[in-house]
């Protein structure tokens, strides 16, 4: 009885001491909260705001901001490498990410990181939470620096006067990605005029309103930076006619003839009665210069649908919107369109 008296009247001596015990766990607990957030914070708000990024070299780069963004969410500290934003926009050169900053006062500043060095979050307000990345042209030279030029874009067509595709829509896909273009038969995945210097004509309209043509020569680079919105892709949305000089129908200088006389082959076959081969595809190689000049035989074509026998190419084409016509030319002979 009186071990269990004095077991019943030691219980209440401990009550205070783990009531102390709770509440210096709640003061640590409140004050490791507090050091842990004002670390976050001063980590979370340096002096820079983030407006965009890109990862390349001057001549081929890609917009990174989301991707870093993502990252950044999860590390205080990123190492730039292509595997990291994966993709290689310049195989084989040393690239640099650049970030494009704005500080408290509306300086703007642009962070180098080179190919291998490591990116300090510290630097830029809201790195972890992300809330950043909503200004700037997306351009290698910065906001304001390469997409603002003085004139805007309404067309582009690659080739030679007499014989040209519009690239429009191609070019704009590519000024997205790159500041500076150059210009090749491969880019524009087509070459209008075999064996010919082609030439990147670009139309676009100044401030006040008047239109100019800027011409770039097979080989040569684009600079971006000459063009209103040139990162953006706003434009080439309309206000040219399509024309090669502006003017459809009209003669071209070189004298090869109407814009609108282009050859285009419907439909081609090489052979003898039963025996013909389909051979549209192989005229239309060869004619993508607008005219078709070549001697009828089974060399041209690669081989004899009909051993033995005088073969025929029968050819249905038209010239510009106009109808249909058919020209036949024996083995052996020439076939000259238009």
């Amino acid at each position: 009885m009186n071990a269990m008296a004095m077991s019943s009247t030691s219980m209440p001596a401990r009550r205070p001491d783990r009531a102390l015990a709770r509440w210096l766990l709640a003061v640590l607990t409140l004050l490791a909260t507090m050091l842990t957030g004002s670390s976050a914070w001063a980590r979370d708000d340096g002096d820079w705001q983030i407006l965009n990024a890109r990862y390349g070299t001057p001549q081929h780069n890609i917009d990174v901001t989301d991707q870093l963004k993502e990252l950044a969410r999860r590390d205080d500290r990123v190492r730039v490498t292509n595997g990291l934003f994966g993709d290689d926009p310049d195989v084989g050169r040393t690239k640099v990410l650049r970030i494009y900053a704005r500080n408290r006062d509306g300086g703007s500043r642009v962070f180098e990181f080179r190919e291998g060095s490591v990116i300090d979050g510290n630097d830029f307000t809201g790195w972890r939470r992300g809330d950043w990345g909503q200004g700037g042209s997306g351009g290698w030279d910065g906001p304001g620096g390469n997409d603002d030029g003085a004139y805007a874009i309404l067309g582009a067509r690659y080739g030679v006067p007499e014989a040209s595709i519009d690239v429009t829509g191609r070019l704009r896909e590519l000024a997205r990605r790159d500041a500076k273009v150059r210009v090749t038969n491969d880019l524009f995945r087509d070459d209008p005029a075999v064996g010919r210097t082609k030439m990147l004509r670009i139309y676009a309209r100044d401030r006040s309103g008047q239109v100019r043509t800027f011409d770039y020569r097979e080989g040569a680079w684009i600079d971006g930076s000459q063009f209103t919105g040139w990162g953006r892709g706003d434009w080439g949305q309309g206000g040219w006619n399509g024309g090669w000089d502006g003017r459809p129908g009209s003669y071209n200088p070189d004298g090869y003839g109407p814009v609108q006389e282009r050859l285009y082959i419907v439909r081609a076959t090489y052979g003898s009665g039963g025996r013909a081969v389909d051979v549209t595809d192989r005229l239309r190689s060869i004619s993508r210069g607008g005219i078709l000049d070549v001697r009828v035989d089974n060399d041209l074509f690669g081989g004899d649908p009909a051993y033995g026998e005088q073969k025929t190419l029968r050819v249905t084409f038209t010239l510009g919107r106009g109808r249909q016509q058919t020209r036949e030319v024996r083995e052996g002979d020439r076939i000259r369109l238009p």
